[in-house]
């Protein structure tokens, strides 16, 4: 969820940038290539925030309901949630953010906005790898075993952690606040030193192709 339009990208708009286009392993993304990668790349994201909005809302129920068939259903929906679809959605969501920040003038460690997000979404998904799907096993585990749920912070700190990395996450890809990074500086100075000597070059060929015509007319006058 780092290099997106409007949310997450690569826009027209966004074409100012004084660096030159990335590329994904050597290889240039074509508008089509970028465009698609995009798609993917919103629809993915919304499904991770859709997902879990979702976990949340289901642990919110299994933590306050004081009926026991409802908190197994809702643990067990949750279960089936972060085993089958969180971790695909979210990889999808990293490998799509990366094709596009690494394929577009915006790249990976030019501006702090998207190195942010980057880190920040390899820390989601560690932490739903490590926290969410255990706390989330242990109290299926507990509920199937008639007892009660053993700690509200199993179903509803890892949601409530993701959803607010996904919330800051989209506030600055709508922003994009920070600036460059070092590196990024760096890359842009030397566009600009390399597009100030292309014009120093050009302007002294000018120059003496101005100062040649003379000698040219005056060798052709004493031939004639």
């Amino acid at each position: 969820m780092y290099a997106e339009a409007s949310t997450w990208g690569y826009s027209r708009q966004q074409t100012y940038s004084a660096l030159p286009p990335g590329t994904v392993f050597h290889v240039k993304l074509s508008r089509p290539a970028r465009r698609a990668t995009l798609v993917v790349h919103v629809a993915a994201s919304a499904g991770w925030l859709g997902l879990t909005l979702g976990l949340l809302a289901l642990g919110i129920t299994a933590t306050t309901t004081g009926a026991a068939v409802t908190v197994e259903a809702s643990v067990r929906a949750m279960k089936l949630f972060a085993d089958w679809l969180l971790l695909p959605v979210a990889f999808l969501t990293l490998v799509s953010g990366l094709v596009l920040s690494l394929g577009t003038p915006w790249g990976l460690a030019r501006h702090r906005w998207v190195y942010i997000k980057f880190w920040l979404t390899l820390a989601t998904i560690t932490a739903t790898v490590f926290a969410l799907r255990p706390g989330v096993g242990s109290a299926v585990t507990a509920v199937s075993a008639g007892g009660p749920l053993p700690d509200a912070g199993d179903v509803l700190f890892g949601p409530i952690v993701s959803l607010s990395a996904y919330l800051f996450m989209t506030v600055i890809s709508v922003l994009k606040p920070w600036g460059l990074t070092r590196r990024g500086r760096r890359l842009r100075e030397q566009k600009s030193a390399g597009q100030r000597s292309v014009r120093e070059k050009s302007r002294g060929q000018k120059i003496s192709a101005a100062a040649q015509k003379p000698v040219d007319a005056e060798r052709a006058s004493q031939t004639a």
